[in-house]
């Protein structure tokens, strides 16, 4: 079940930017463009950006892609992540579409439905192996009460 409570106060308002460390940023830079759909910013020769949606307040919420062999201006503590996927949200009524989009592009999407929080979801890989979601919120989905 959904708490509509917040048990803490915070300024956090949205997500700015996930950004990933690349061994091949041609590919994956493509594949975010051409696959998932999203518009490009910025691309130099050891980065990629890509807009993701409308952020907090006039900052955009990104998708950053940098050069792998790179110097890195904040390595991670350890040379693994923890990351096990990450999710762009989509309109329920682009849900079977982007479906069928995929589908074009050879990739046959994982579909879950999470009844705690009425959500639809594809799961798929990029090019990289990373697991990325597309989610959508869908009311009759589940257990959730309706949004405003």
């Amino acid at each position: 079940m959904v708490s509509d409570e917040h048990t803490h106060d915070t300024p956090i308002a949205g997500l700015g930017e996930i950004a990933l460390r690349v061994d091949d940023l041609d590919a994956m830079a493509t594949f975010y463009e051409e696959v998932v759909g999203l518009r490009r910013m910025e691309r130099s020769e050891t980065m990629a950006f890509f807009d993701v949606a409308a952020g907090v307040e006039g900052h955009t919420q990104i998708l950053a892609l940098f050069d792998r062999s790179e110097r890195q201006a904040h390595p991670p503590e350890s040379g693994r992540s923890t990351l096990d996927h990450f999710a762009f949200g989509i309109p329920l009524d682009a849900y079977e579409d982007e479906r069928e989009r995929l589908r074009g592009h050879g990739i046959d999407p994982e579909e879950t439905t999470f009844e705690w929080v009425s959500w639809r979801s594809l799961f798929f890989y990029d090019p990289e192996g990373n697991h990325v979601e597309l989610v959508a919120y869908d009311p009759d989905a589940g257990e959730a009460p309706p949004r405003e």
